[in-house]
C-alpha cells in the first residue's frame, strides 16, 4: 500500500462508508512515452490485413497498337479502342495496391507493456490529468472513485445512472452523449459513421457481473474486469488520465499485481 494516499469508499447513494489506502501500483512513475508506445502498438496489432483482389483491373484482353498510328502507345482493349489495364487508364489496375501480406504489427517488450499499464493506472488517481482529458466530475471525489461491491449487482441502465448521479459523475456521461459527431473521412462509409468521446471506465471483479449489461447503454461508458485492463482502456488514444471507477473487489485484485 502507498503511505498517506487515501481514497473514500462510496455507497450507491454517494455516502462515504470508510477510507482505504491505494495499492502500491498507483505509485508507479508516470511515463507518458511508454504509455503512448504501448497504445500505438495495441492499435496496430488490431488492424486487419486488406488488399486488392487478385486480377483487379486486368480481367480483359489487351494489346497495344504500336507506333505510327498517331496515338499514344498504351494498352487498349483487344476488341475496341478504349485504353485499359495500365494504371494511368480508367478502370486499370492500381500501380502500388495495398497487399494482404503486409505486417502492420508492432512489438513492445513485456516489461514496457507492464510499465505502461501500471503508469496509466497511476494516472487515473491524478485529478489534474483526469481534467486534462476533459472529464467532468465532482471535485470533492477522491480519485480513482471506489464504490462498494453492490454496484456489480446493479442490472438496469436507469439504476446505474442513478448511482452516477449520486456521486456527481453524470456530467461526464452527458459530455460523451453531447459529443457524438459524424466521423470525418471515408470511415463514415464503412460502418463507422459516428464517433463518440470516451467517458467512464468501470472496473469490476469479474466479466460476468450484472453491471456489464446495466452500463453498456450509457454513452461512452465501458465496463472491464480487473484482469482485462490494459493501457488502451486506461489511456485511450495514448492520453492518460481516464476517469475510472473501481469496485472494492476490483481494487483488491489490482493490488495483487
Amino acid at each position: 500500500m502507498v503511505d498517506n494516499v487515501q481514497v473514500n469508499i462510496y455507497s450507491l447513494t454517494g455516502e462515504v462508508l470508510r477510507t482505504q489506502s491505494l495499492p502500491g501500483v498507483f505509485a508507479t512513475q508516470f511515463r507518458p512515452d511508454v504509455i503512448q508506445r504501448a497504445v500505438v502498438a495495441e492499435q496496430a496489432n488490431k488492424r486487419q490485413p486488406y488488399g486488392s483482389k487478385p486480377g483487379a483491373g486486368i480481367r480483359h484482353s489487351v494489346s497495344t497498337w504500336g507506333k505510327g498510328r498517331g496515338v499514344a502507345r498504351v494498352q487498349r482493349l483487344a476488341q475496341g479502342a478504349k485504353g485499359a489495364e495500365s494504371p494511368n487508364n480508367v478502370g486499370g489496375r492500381r500501380a502500388f495496391p495495398p497487399r494482404v501480406d503486409k505486417d502492420w504489427s508492432k512489438k513492445v517488450n513485456q516489461k514496457e507493456r507492464v510499465l505502461a499499464r501500471f503508469s496509466a493506472l497511476a494516472a487515473t488517481a491524478d485529478a489534474e490529468k483526469v481534467k486534462a482529458r476533459g472529464h467532468r466530475f465532482n471535485e470533492e471525489l477522491t480519485l480513482p472513485v471506489v464504490i462498494e461491491d453492490r454496484l456489480e449487482d446493479v442490472r438496469s441502465t436507469s439504476e446505474v445512472l442513478d448511482v452516477l448521479m449520486s456521486l456527481g459523475l453524470q456530467d461526464d456521461v452527458i459530455r460523451s452523449k453531447d459529443g457524438i459527431r459524424v466521423r470525418a473521412g471515408r470511415g463514415k462509409m464503412r460502418g463507422r459513421r459516428y464517433r463518440m468521446p470516451r467517458s467512464l471506465l468501470i472496473v469490476v471483479s469479474n466479466h460476468d457481473v450484472a453491471l456489464v449489461k446495466g452500463a453498456r447503454n450509457l454513452p461512452g461508458v465501458e465496463v472491464m474486469n480487473a484482469e482485462g485492463l490494459n493501457s488502451g482502456l486506461l489511456a485511450p488514444g495514448g492520453l492518460p488520465g481516464r476517469l475510472t471507477v473501481f469496485t472494492e473487489s476490483a481494487l483488491k485484485k489490482v493490488g495483487e499485481w
